[in-house]
C-alpha cells in the first residue's frame, strides 16, 4: 500500500480508479472541461468544473475520460447524503495492536499524487461537508484533517471535478461553493449518431439489428421528452440479447420488447 507522511503522521492512500470508461461523441464537452483544467501562466489556477445532466448521459465517464486524456491518476469518490467531512479526508482506522491508522481518502490521495477527483453526485452532499473543501477550491488548495491534526496542501497537477444530477438535488449548494464549481458544463442527450456509436462501443458483440431498435426508441422517447438515456439503452439491449441467446425470445423486436417492458416499464413500450 502507498503512504505519504505529512508533519509526521503516517497517511494510507487510496488506490486510482482503473475503469473501462470511454467517451463516444461530443467532444465539445470535453474540450471545454479540459481547458476549465489548464493553468496558463505560474500565478493561474485550474478550475473546478461541474458537470451537470440528466442521469445516465455520461457525466462520470466524460470527467474520467478527462483525467485519462491529461494522462493522470484519476479517482471516483461517490457523495451521499451521509458523507461526512472525514470521509472526504482522512479517516481513523483501528490497526494491528490496537494503534490508529490514518487512512486517505481518494480526494486527499489524487491532491498528494497530483491526479483528478471526480467527485460524483455532489449534490447530495451536505453543506458541512462542502464546508471543508472551500479550501481546497480556491487560490488556498489545501484542506484540514480534524481527526489528524494536519494541514494537507494540493500538487499543482491536482484537478478537481463534481458531476450533478439536475433532478436529484437534496441539499443545496451554498453561495461559497457555488461560486468555486464553475465553470457549469451541460450534458444532454447525443445525437442519433453519436447514440448509436456509445452503444456499439458498449455491445460489440450486438447485432446492427439491435443497435438499431435501441437507438430508434432512445431517440423517440428523447423527442418525447422522456428521461430515458443511453445507460438505460445499453441495459435494454443487454437484457435483449440475453434473452434471445437463452431462447426465451425468437426474434430480435420481440426480446427487445420485453427487455423494455421488464427495465422500464409497460408504458416505455410506446416508443418501440
Amino acid at each position: 500500500m502507498l503512504t505519504e507522511t505529512i508533519d509526521g503522521v503516517l497517511l494510507h492512500l487510496a488506490h486510482p480508479d482503473e475503469l473501462p470508461f470511454k467517451w463516444v461523441g461530443q467532444e465539445s464537452v470535453l474540450a471545454q472541461v479540459l481547458a476549465a483544467w489548464l493553468v496558463l501562466t505560474p500565478e493561474d489556477l485550474p478550475l473546478n468544473p461541474r458537470l451537470i445532466g440528466k442521469p445516465g448521459v455520461g457525466k462520470t465517464t466524460l470527467a474520467y475520460a478527462a483525467g485519462k486524456r491529461m494522462g493522470a491518476e484519476v479517482y471516483l469518490f461517490q457523495a451521499t447524503m451521509d458523507t461526512r467531512p472525514e470521509d472526504l479526508i482522512v479517516s481513523p482506522v483501528m490497526g494491528d495492536a490496537g494503534r490508529i491508522k490514518y487512512v486517505a481518502s481518494p480526494l486527499v490521495t489524487a491532491m498528494i499524487r497530483g491526479g483528478v477527483l471526480v467527485l460524483d453526485e455532489g449534490n447530495r452532499m451536505s453543506e458541512k461537508s462542502w464546508a471543508s473543501l472551500a479550501p481546497l477550491l480556491d487560490g488556498r488548495r489545501y484542506v484540514e484533517s480534524v481527526v489528524a491534526g494536519i494541514k494537507i496542501k494540493a500538487s499543482p497537477s491536482f484537478r478537481f471535478c463534481a458531476t450533478m444530477n439536475d433532478d436529484s438535488s437534496t441539499f443545496d449548494l451554498p453561495e461559497y461553493i457555488d461560486s468555486r464549481l464553475q465553470p457549469r458544463v451541460f450534458i444532454d442527450f447525443p445525437e442519433e449518431e453519436e447514440e448509436r456509436s456509445i452503444l456499439r462501443e458498449n455491445l460489440p458483440w450486438a447485432e446492427e439489428q439491435i443497435l438499431e431498435y435501441v437507438t430508434s426508441f432512445l431517440q423517440t422517447a428523447h423527442r418525447a421528452e422522456e428521461r430515458f438515456t443511453v445507460r438505460d439503452g445499453i441495459n435494454v439491449g443487454r437484457l435483449a440479447l440475453k434473452f434471445l441467446a437463452a431462447g426465451t425470445e425468437e426474434k430480435p423486436f420481440q426480446a427487445l420488447a420485453k427487455a423494455v417492458e421488464l427495465i422500464l416499464g409497460r408504458e416505455a413500450l410506446v416508443y418501440l
